[in-house]
């Protein structure tokens, strides 16, 4: 067999345990901070991570089939580990990003949930002024 398959094989196998490990991690984890942004609507939390697990294998599993292809072939074992330290590096990274990009914009609305619920004012107006006049 071609080394360059066995590349395929390997990178493959690892790529696609490594996002199924990882999608799962953060949906088992990600669950609570779901209810939190969501202010304790359990069945929303639950639809969202799905929705966002599904997008997660999507876009992760698009990347790496992109990513398959190589441009030189695999002569010996150590341009086979070469090349598969690339790819999967390149993959380790593609998910970091993800999960980073999932926790920024979630911190984004539980910051926005916050600043809402804060926004009441600490007073009941006292009245109203006709702008031009002195109060």
């Amino acid at each position: 067999m071609d080394l360059t398959v066995v590349a395929y094989v390997i990178y493959l196998l690892i790529s696609v345990a490594l996002t199924i490990w990882v999608a799962r991690t953060l949906s088992r984890n990600g669950r609570i901070f779901l209810a939190s942004v969501l202010k304790g609507d359990e069945k929303l939390a639950d639809a969202v991570n799905h929705l966002l697990v599904v997008g997660f294998y999507l876009v992760n599993f698009g990347f790496v089939a992109l990513y398959l292809s190589q441009d030189e072939g695999v002569a010996d074992a150590r341009r086979l580990f070469e090349a598969l330290s690339v790819k999967l590096g390149v993959v380790l990274l593609v998910l970091g990003v993800m999960h980073l990009g999932n926790v920024y914009v979630l911190n984004k609305i539980r910051r926005r949930g916050a600043m809402d619920r804060e926004q009441r004012p600490p007073v009941p107006p006292q009245g109203w002024v006709v702008p031009g006049t002195r109060a």
